[in-house]
């Protein structure tokens, strides 16, 4: 079987069960059903039991993969269209962000020394709540492994996507700014997708978060690294 008709198989399959899991998540919505948690999870499991390799399998999936700048960039329209409202916050926007990645890489550092990984693994877990271009450039730089950072990366993406509107709801967070900080801060692009579903603002807020906190986790790794 050739490249390109491999590739159209696999981009096929992925197709196919990101729809399959949108159905299955309209008549059971939970964190657990969530189409992109589904099907990554049936996606590595089909993998696993056919025993393809990751390569042969991004012969399709990069033709996906290709269109994740372009839908970085349209995360500019809904911000666009909340500017004024996102002048109005700017300063608690700023700090919120500041603080927010300031936890996300201590608590990625602290836990990391408590489950006894390696120097490598701690250098690789530091940028895990940033975008995944600008986290591998994060920790190329730092020294660690970019294979697991981008497992750390999709980790805390998911996972936000998740259990971000979760948490949000339980701990009573209801205004759109202060929901859209915490969930795009955490947990980038994903879980800015995520966000647009609660409301324009709520992604617009986190299309920005994910945007700065990028920027200053990039001057927080190295200096809290010193550290630990």
């Amino acid at each position: 079987m050739n490249d390109f008709l491999l590739g159209s198989v696999f981009l096929i399959v992925t197709i196919g069960l990101f729809f399959a899991s949108k159905q299955i998540y309209r008549l059971l919505p939970n964190p657990f059903t969530l189409p992109i948690f589904l099907t990554s999870s049936l996606l590595i499991i089909l993998l696993f039991i056919v025993d393809i390799p990751y390569q042969s399998y991004m012969l399709g999936g990069q033709w996906i993969d290709l269109f994740l700048g372009p839908i970085v960039v349209a995360l500019a329209l809904p911000l666009y269209r909340q500017l004024d409202l996102i002048k109005r916050y700017a300063r608690t926007i700023f700090i919120g962000i500041f603080a927010g990645s300031t936890v996300g890489v201590v608590t990625g550092l602290i836990g990391a020394k408590i489950l006894g990984f390696d120097q490598s693994l701690i250098k690789s877990v530091a940028a895990k709540s940033v975008t995944t271009p600008v986290s591998l450039s994060i920790t190329e730089t730092a020294g660690g492994n970019l294979s697991f950072a981008a497992v750390f990366v999709m980790i805390a993406g998911i996972s936000g996507a998740m259990f971000g509107p979760w948490i949000v709801r339980i701990c009573r967070i209801e205004h759109p700014v202060a929901r859209g900080l915490g969930i795009g801060t955490a947990s980038h692009a994903i879980g800015t997708a995520k966000a647009l579903e609660l409301g324009q603002l709520e992604g617009a807020v986190s299309a920005l978060s994910m945007t700065i906190s990028a920027v200053i986790v990039s001057f927080l790794v190295p200096f809290f690294l010193m550290i630990f």
